[in-house]
């Protein structure tokens, strides 16, 4: 049982990849790679974070992640804040810029995820929130 269950979730998570870069491609900058983008987006999701935070969910080197930052910031989509009490901690966050930019993409991809689910009955759409509910705190928690 459980085998059959990992074998559903391996392509559940990888046809969400799939979805998500489809209904991400288009509505991306084209100013901004790939790598910048899920950046933005992460930060987007999970502010603030740390330079370490978004280096491990990347997967990616502290400076690999560092240098994206660094375009980022000169792009003025994302900024730094030093923490009050201890100046060595540091945060990321979205700039007002990259805010703007990325509620444009939300709103984007909304609408391709509205249309994605048009045709879902009101009981449907109350399954797929419970089964959204319970993959976020029992699975990606």
């Amino acid at each position: 049982m459980k085998n059959v269950l990992f074998q559903k979730f391996v392509a559940f998570t990888a046809a969400v990849h799939q979805i998500t870069n489809d209904m991400t491609k288009d509505v991306r900058s084209e100013a901004l790679t790939p790598v910048q983008y899920k950046i933005l987006e992460y930060i987007a999701v999970s502010q603030p974070v740390t330079l370490s935070e978004i280096s491990d969910c990347m997967h990616m080197s502290m400076p690999n992640t560092s240098r994206e930052l660094r375009k980022l910031s000169e792009k003025h989509l994302c900024e730094k804040i030093v923490d009050a009490e201890d100046r060595r901690k540091q945060s990321i966050r979205l700039s007002q810029e990259g805010e703007a930019m990325m509620n444009e993409v939300f709103q984007r991809v909304e609408s391709q995820f509205v249309q994605r689910i048009g045709t879902v009955t009101d009981e449907e759409l109350k399954e797929i929130e419970r089964a959204l509910d319970v993959l976020m705190n029992r699975v990606f928690y």
